[in-house]
């Protein structure tokens, strides 16, 4: 078994890892930014590491820093958690050349997953359903035009280098792939320093559903279900449920043996997630999440399985004990991502100091949370506060126990979503699991619309300013002159 491992992210997935090791005899080192000094993750660690100032670019994005850290404190190992650094290839890599173990697949493994064409081949190759469209990148604009004909529109323009929206076009008529060609490739380069992109049949409304594998380096591979995760804005998700209210077991057992054969493709260890697009009973690959997924814990209620024990029990060697016959679900999870993000103006971020917290309890109910009264929510960072899970023996039940468990969450000092998540649960089609990708569009009354362009203007200048404040803070303490001028915004506004 790993004896230390170093924590490298931050929030309730952090403090999750540290659970985790804890619960299995392992020294857990937690690291931080000067924002996070006092931290839930931090105090729950044996021990902390100071990385640099609140940016992440600055702290929890500086691999050299954290890879330092690891060797300082005389870890084995480094957990990257998801987000930051936990699908950089180049991040496993540099851990792997420094002696240490990479909680999470091989860098090579990263790097075949995460450039979208050379994924869509390997699964091709893999006998993977996939959606009709280019196995390689674009090359230019003729190229694009060209290919959209062939398969016929509505067509979608995707990044090579990466996902979350980024880079992502719906073209429904010829006259409109130039510019969304360019716009797309655009967006790619700026967001993943690649402006490749390739193209695939745009499936109008299908359900987003995502399969949990879990590889051992012993040449052993099992998958845990599926999760739901059509309620999704802006291709981010928001509400997540295992199992799939569609799904049968003859289509589990066939998107299961398909998530399994994509991990063997690319030799795959650790925990992963294969997500599918799935539409009038055929289901094809989207892509692999490299690492731990926000949504785990629902795949954890209704297997009992405890997947970041696992991660680390893998990373250490450990052969798995399972077998696919032995994966049994029981019952049905939600879980409600709880942001602070005020769904009343767009769901642009809120920015405060939590005054009060109250988090539900009862039977069946989980709290995965980063926060504690007195923190400051700042700009800083993603948004997500915490996750509300529920477990029930079905799904209306388990919905009413979200609903319950909702009206009991207090937040004082910033808004969040949870009155949002509410009114998903409450409406007809959520209910009766009438699912799609598409939910939030055909239910604007929700209050998931999109910023006005002031308040995004409004948004930019408070983040401006927050930066500007860390300059100014830093070059005092360079200086050693109290008397130079400071900005006096904070994270909870001017004062």
């Amino acid at each position: 078994m790993l004896k230390k491992v170093l924590v490298a992210n931050r929030g309730e997935i952090a403090l999750r890892v540290i659970r985790a090791c804890h619960e299995l005899g392992i020294g857990a080192v937690a690291v931080c930014s000067e924002a996070d000094r006092r931290a839930a993750h931090v105090l729950a660690a044996g021990e902390s590491v100071l990385l640099g100032p609140a940016p992440a670019a600055e702290s929890y994005l500086r691999a050299d820093r954290l890879i330092e850290a690891a060797l300082e404190r005389g870890c084995d190992a480094v957990h990257p958690g998801y987000g930051f650094l936990a699908e950089r290839a180049s991040f496993a890599a540099a851990v792997e050349e420094a002696g240490l173990v990479f909680v999470g697949p091989s860098s090579a493994a990263i790097d075949a997953m995460g450039d979208k064409t050379r994924a869509r081949q390997a699964m091709m190759a893999a006998g993977v359903p996939v959606v009709p469209g280019t196995a390689e990148a674009l090359t230019d604009v003729a190229d694009a035009e060209r290919t959209a004909e062939e398969i016929g529109f509505p067509v979608m323009l995707k990044a090579a280098a990466g996902g979350g929206g980024k880079g992502m076009r719906v073209v429904r008529e010829p006259g409109e792939v130039a510019a969304s060609f360019e716009s797309a490739s655009r967006e790619a380069k700026a967001a993943f320093g690649d402006g490749s992109v390739y193209l695939e049949r745009f499936l109008d409304g299908p359900r987003h559903i995502e399969i949990q594998v879990l590889a051992d380096a012993h040449g052993h591979t099992i998958h845990l279900g599926e999760r739901e995760c059509s309620i999704q804005r802006r291709h981010q998700k928001m509400i997540e449920e295992a199992p799939s209210p569609v799904i049968t077991p003859a289509v589990r057992a066939a998107m299961g043996d398909a998530a399994v054969a994509a991990a063997e493709a690319v030799g795959y260890r650790n925990a992963g997630t294969v997500e599918f697009l799935f539409q009038d009973g055929d289901f094809f690959f989207l892509e692999m999440n490299t690492r731990i997924q926000v949504e785990h814990p629902v795949t954890e209620l209704v297997t009992g399985i405890d997947l970041v024990q696992w991660q680390l029990r893998i990373a250490a060697g450990e052969p798995l004990d399972l077998r696919q016959e032995d994966v049994r679900w029981t019952g049905h999870a939600i879980e409600c991502r709880i942001t602070s993000e005020d769904p009343a103006n767009g769901f642009l971020p809120s920015t405060g100091r939590i005054q009060l917290l109250h988090v539900p309890a009862g039977p069946g109910v989980r709290w995965d949370g980063g926060i504690q009264e007195g923190d400051d929510i700042s700009l800083h960072y993603d948004p997500m506060l915490a996750k509300l899970i529920v477990h029930a023996p079905s799904r209306a039940l388990a919905i009413s126990r979200m609903s319950r468990a909702l009206a009991e969450l207090r937040v004082v000092g910033v808004e969040t979503s949870a009155a949002f998540h509410g009114r998903v649960l409450a409406e007809d089609d959520f209910r009766a699991g009438r699912l799609d990708i598409r939910y939030l569009e055909r239910h604007p009354e929700l209050g998931a619309a999109a910023p006005s362009d002031e308040a995004i203007r409004a948004a930019a200048v408070a983040a401006a300013l927050l930066a500007q404040e860390d300059r100014d803070r830093r070059s005092v303490r360079r200086v050693g002159d109290s008397s130079a001028p400071r900005s006096r915004w904070r994270a909870t506004g001017w004062r």
